[in-house]
């Protein structure tokens, strides 16, 4: 029987690492990036978990103002990362309105669900999108340094844009 110091060793292996985080739209306007520290745990052998926390999105009256507002204390989005050379799967939570999952595996269409919240009691059923995913890479060993998945996102038959997410994780 394995002793429970070494069990809790091999689960408690963790990374504190400065990372870079992109999304693009090749054929839209749109793009993201953050750079923070994020956790990095490894799960199994090709398996890791990457958790970072950003501050969230802030909503504000005037679209085209140029003064964002400051986040609130305690406002922020949780990102959590399964990686592996096969697959991928983000989720965001956000303590706010919205929380989604992607799940990327190459050459396959994966799902894509978006959570609205609200203030009752009331469950929401999550809006569920296809995702194809055109290419899926990890890079390095034994840790990874970095992750690139490029997809198309779906509604039925309705194409809404092609994709790179860049994960790059710093050593």
């Amino acid at each position: 029987m394995m002793s429970s110091s070494l069990l809790w060793g091999f689960m408690l292996t963790h990374h504190r690492r400065p990372v870079s985080l992109s999304l693009v739209s090749t054929d839209l306007p749109i793009w993201s990036e953050i750079e923070t520290a994020a956790t990095l745990y490894q799960k199994d052998k090709q398996v890791f978990h990457l958790l970072l926390t950003e501050p969230a999105i802030v909503e504000t009256e005037a679209i085209a103002s140029s003064v964002a507002s400051q986040p609130k204390e305690g406002n922020f989005r949780l990102l959590w990362l399964e990686l592996s050379p096969y697959r991928a799967i983000l989720t965001v939570q956000e303590n706010g309105k919205l929380s989604y999952r992607h799940l990327w595996e190459k050459g396959i269409y994966g799902t894509s669900r978006y959570w609205l919240h609200s203030e009752s009691l009331q469950i929401n059923e999550p809006l569920r999108l296809r995702n194809y995913t055109r290419s899926l890479t990890l890079e390095g060993y034994p840790m990874p340094e970095r992750l690139r998945v490029e997809y198309e996102l779906w509604s039925a038959t309705l194409p809404l844009g092609r994709y790179i997410f860049n994960l790059d994780i710093h050593h």
